[in-house]
């Protein structure tokens, strides 16, 4: 589909997991339904889709946002990582490792906001990680596995000390 000069979709180029992709869009497109229902990327889910719940987290620029808030056009020229962009990150095995998951629904995007923040503050402390995992919401575990993989990935990442 090619949009016309006078048409209210635009063609436009995002730079998302580390390749360029094209997609057409409208203005009042959010990325969140861009990465869905353009480009097949599935892992940011849909729920609340107002910005409570952070299902639909991906990074932008190395910050954790909830892509139901963000306008896809606001994106371009912009490095997005999703979920499926972050196969090799130790916190998907660690999710596991530490039963973080229940039903499944919130844990791409927690993954993805614990990935972030991992990068961002590789010396987290109990408080910083309670912060962060506060812009996200499960409904299924406590948070106490969630945070347990996230500590087991810091301390993974943590030079080992010689004596």
């Amino acid at each position: 589909m090619i949009a016309s000069n006078d048409s209210p979709e635009k063609i436009i180029q995002l730079h998302v997991n580390g390749e360029t992709r094209n997609a057409v869009i409208r203005s009042a497109d959010t990325l969140l339904h861009t990465l869905r229902e353009q480009l097949g990327l599935t892992a940011a889910k849909p729920a609340c889709e107002n910005g409570d719940c952070g299902a639909c987290t991906v990074i932008i620029d190395g910050q954790p946002m909830h892509s139901c808030l963000s306008l896809t056009i606001e994106t371009v020229h912009q490095s997005i990582t999703t979920n499926e962009g972050l196969l090799d990150s130790p916190l998907q095995q660690a999710f596991v490792d530490k039963w973080a998951i229940q039903c499944g629904y919130c844990t791409s995007g927690f993954i993805t906001n614990c990935h972030a923040l991992v990068g961002q503050h590789p010396d987290a402390d109990d408080t910083t990680i309670d912060e962060w995992l506060a812009s996200n919401l499960c409904r299924c575990t406590g948070y106490q596995e969630i945070k347990e993989a996230v500590k087991s990935v810091l301390q993974m990442k943590k030079p080992s000390s010689t004596i």
